[in-house]
């Protein structure tokens, strides 16, 4: 198999992330492999969005199973697919629900992070917002033969501006949301950036008073806790009017809301994730996708988890008829299995391949060296079962870093070294909310 072609920037994204144990943001399509049945039903979701439904789906499986980079895999896959994207990590201080602006600093990482094509690594509201005004600029100009200076030409502008916002001006709160987006314009037409900033920050759920607000913009209400997620659906519906496919929200790290302790505070989030849930299911939204990404004590759980509530447990439960090698991945929720020997060993192969083309040097490993790593990490009591690719990986980057430093060195030679450590085997939920990735010490 030839070298991967891609850029320096890009091997070294890969290389950096993956030897730290985090998930790159570019390049994921270069190291994909054992997940295409689940890729699949989640590009059939884009599909459905862009006709104008929704989708809401978890992504479920244990730390280093893969599910931050399945979900960035699809961030990706959605921005070349013309969508808007945001994602954010859920924490103790972002939640969906709560008092203290927990709620709205969820938003508020969600707007930061508003990404496109065009603007892959976020702060894209700016770009969306001048671009679409900018290109009905365009469409007035062919349309009527004006000039932007000549008189009449920012009264049609304007007229274009308000057929859209008027779509959303019926849904919850989409009156005031079509105000400032016209405010917005307003200061886009008169220089004013003082009126824009104010419009952004209004969007970006940046006011912290209704008072602030009405002063800088004239609108009665802000973005808050009890709020936040009927803008996210206003912003759907307006992304979509002005030609993008749709919003497509990803949320990780969902296992905080499982470690809410108080009880009250938990089902709050619950209740606020249910509701999502069913606005997707039940059509009373559009444009609109949202993923999860959790570890089975957030499903499962029968004190703390989803499972503890019963309306969640018959959304989201496994099929009886589900069995490792029969897995269902057109319900609410997607469980990554461990990936086969045969899906580890292709991945081997590829980060083989990167780490020596970034380096420009030829592989060290052959297939037979791959093969005997691959077994020196799996071939342990439970490993077949419980080994991540977030283990393997993290491990075998290192051994290549190693072997890159140390050119004299083999890799039979460090196995056999006692300063070898293969990753212990992660057994228990307090160690898995607790150690995303186990290590090698080499």
């Amino acid at each position: 198999m030839s070298s991967p072609k891609l850029s320096k920037r890009i091997s070294t994204a890969l290389i950096n992330a993956l030897s730290a144990g985090v998930v790159p943001r570019v390049g994921l399509e270069h190291i994909a492999v054992g997940r295409e049945r689940e890729v699949l039903a989640l590009l059939e979701d884009l599909d459905n969005i862009a006709a104008g439904g929704a989708a809401f789906r978890f992504v479920v499986g244990r730390y280093g199973a893969g599910k931050s980079f399945t979900l960035q895999l699809l961030r990706n896959q959605a921005m070349e697919q013309g969508f808007v994207v945001a994602d954010a990590d859920l924490t103790p201080e972002r939640r969906l629900a709560g008092s203290n602006g927990a709620g709205v600093a969820t938003y508020r990482e969600l707007m930061h992070n508003l990404a496109t094509k065009s603007r892959p690594d976020g702060g894209a509201l700016t770009i969306i917002l001048e671009r679409w005004i900018a290109g009905i600029q365009t469409q007035v100009a062919q349309e009527t033969g004006k000039k932007p200076n000549d008189d009449g030409f920012d009264g049609h502008v304007e007229a274009k501006i308000r057929e859209v916002v008027t779509d959303v001006a019926d849904l919850v709160n989409g009156f005031e949301f079509a105000n400032v987006i016209i405010a917005y314009w307003s200061g886009y037409r008169t220089d004013d950036d003082s009126k824009k900033t104010a419009a952004l920050r209004w969007l970006r759920g940046e006011f912290p008073t209704k008072t602030e607000a009405r002063a800088a913009l004239g609108v009665r209400v802000i973005i808050d806790d009890e709020t936040w997620y009927d803008y996210i659906k206003l912003f759907a519906r307006f992304v979509s009017d002005i030609g993008y496919k749709g919003l497509l929200i990803i949320l990780d790290e969902a296992i905080h809301l499982y470690k809410i302790n108080t009880a009250i505070a938990r089902q709050n989030n619950y209740d606020k994730l249910l509701a999502m849930f069913n606005d997707a299911m039940q059509g009373r939204v559009s444009f609109l996708g949202t993923v999860i990404g959790g570890t089975p004590q957030l499903l499962e759980d029968p004190r703390r988890g989803l499972y503890s509530d019963p309306a969640w447990q018959r959304r989201t439960a496994k099929s009886r008829f589900v069995t490792v090698g029969t897995e269902d991945v057109s319900g609410p929720a997607i469980w990554l299995e461990p990936l086969g020997k045969d899906d580890l060993l292709g991945l081997l192969q590829r980060l083989s391949e990167i780490h020596a083309a970034h380096h420009d040097s030829k592989p060290r490993l052959t297939e037979r060296e791959l093969h005997d790593f691959l077994g020196a990490v799996t071939n342990r009591v439970g490993a077949e079962t419980l080994i991540t690719p977030g283990e393997v990986v993290r491990d075998f980057m290192g051994l290549l870093n190693v072997l890159q430093q140390h050119p004299q060195m083999t890799l039979n030679q460090l196995m056999q070294s006692h300063t070898f450590q293969p990753s212990k085997v992660q057994n228990s939920p307090a160690i898995e909310e607790t150690n995303e990735f186990a290590e090698f010490t080499v």
